[in-house]
């Protein structure tokens, strides 16, 4: 006998969903009938990390308003109407959960869902301390700074969008109900500050600068990398930040570093650069990695040499660590990396992206994905889509 699928209990229908992992599938189950439809939340809280795109390069005059996404599993591009990020005078400094930190030439710090256009403020830039005051009509500079050594300084507001943030990562999803924190990464100083869920200004958090090579949150703290591997831990949770330093020995020979979560072990990423020439332009491309794992017990980094199943996507983003037999298409034992590095690579119109996939079983470097970039503006950014 034949059976009437749209008649399941709804609570069968309910349980089935949660088994789903992969937001197009769930997607697709929605779809199948009204009463599936009916049976499960239109937004899907059960969801782990899901597999990230690959926000492209675009052409601000074909297509103004709409950012171009990447999909590995499906060597698709999808374009999306997303004029927060993609029109001209944008610049994205960070992805996490799924979520964009875009800043233009306005004191404005911009939280962004690409997948369903949610939009969340942080604290302007104008409110970091060591940002003396800002003014438009200051034309040429509009903020007053104060260095590291404590002298004063300008800049416009072009330079402001395009160098003084290196990066910000976030806590956790801002949609979720615990609260979410925001850290930034400083280029000048070097220095972390952070913002809580509706706080007004940015925070520095004190004896941790230098530590401005990558972060990571996990497990209740953000880790903090120097150019040697130190490591510098940062508990924000009470009414004032909590620095403990981790020193390990020296990693010497790197030109950048990056911190992953990946199960219940923290490991570094060291990145080699070369310097090559393309058009009489000289532009640095990545020749290389080295995977390192905390050893709590010395402590001290100790090399992997393979990754197994897992692959590492490192770039702009806030790094990330998946089983690449989860996905479709998607290779394990491998980093996903792009250029977050290079003013001249983010401005030129010459050369190739220098993004790819580094294998660390043959130390080779794979540039799947450089036929879809031919111009880079902006930078090329890993997002995970996140529908929460």
């Amino acid at each position: 006998m034949g059976v009437d699928w749209t008649q399941l209990p709804p609570e069968l229908i309910e349980s089935i969903s949660k088994n789903l992992t992969i937001y197009a599938d769930y997607l697709r189950f929605r779809v199948v009938c009204r009463s599936w439809r009916s049976s499960v939340p239109k937004t899907p809280n059960h969801l782990p990390p899901q597999l990230p795109w690959l926000m492209l390069p675009h052409s601000h005059h074909r297509r103004p308003h709409r950012a171009a996404f990447f999909n590995l599993s499906h060597n698709k591009v999808h374009l999306l109407n997303l004029p927060e990020a993609s029109s001209l005078g944008k610049r994205c400094c960070g992805s996490s959960h799924g979520w964009l930190v875009i800043l233009d030439e306005t004191p404005s710090v911009l939280l962004l869902n690409p997948l369903t256009r949610s939009k969340l403020h942080l604290p302007p830039v104008s409110t970091f301390p060591n940002v003396l005051r800002f003014a438009y009509s200051e034309i040429g500079r509009e903020y007053a700074l104060r260095s590291s050594s404590g002298e004063p300084y300008t800049l416009n507001l072009r330079q402001i969008r395009d160098s003084f943030v290196k990066k910000v990562i976030l806590s956790s999803s801002p949609k979720e109900s615990n609260g979410f924190v925001a850290l930034a990464i400083l280029n000048q100083t070097g220095d972390l500050a952070f913002c809580k869920e509706g706080d007004q200004s940015w925070t520095f958090i004190e004896g941790a600068r230098s530590y401005s090579e990558d972060a990571v949150y996990c497990n209740g703290l953000f880790y903090a990398v120097n150019k040697y591997g130190a490591v510098a831990v940062c508990d924000v949770r009470g009414s004032s930040p909590n620095v403990s330093i981790i020193e390990t020995p020296r990693q010497l020979g790197a030109d950048m570093q990056y911190l992953v979560s990946s199960g219940n072990e923290l490991l570094l990423a060291s990145r080699y650069l070369d310097l090559g020439y393309d058009n009489s332009e000289e532009l640095y491309r990545t020749v290389g990695f080295d995977v390192f794992r905390m050893d709590w017990s010395g402590p001290r980094w100790e090399k992997v040499k393979e990754l197994g199943d897992r692959m590492l996507f490192i770039g702009q983003n806030s790094s990330l660590s998946l089983s690449a037999s989860d996905f479709p298409g998607c290779i394990g034992n491998c980093i996903y990396f792009t250029d977050d590095y290079s003013k001249l690579n983010y401005e030129t119109v010459f050369g190739e992206c220098d993004s790819g996939i580094f294998r660390l079983w043959d130390r080779t470097i794979e540039g799947q994905w450089n036929s879809h970039c031919t111009e880079h503006w902006p930078t090329l950014v890993w997002v995970s889509p996140n529908p929460c």
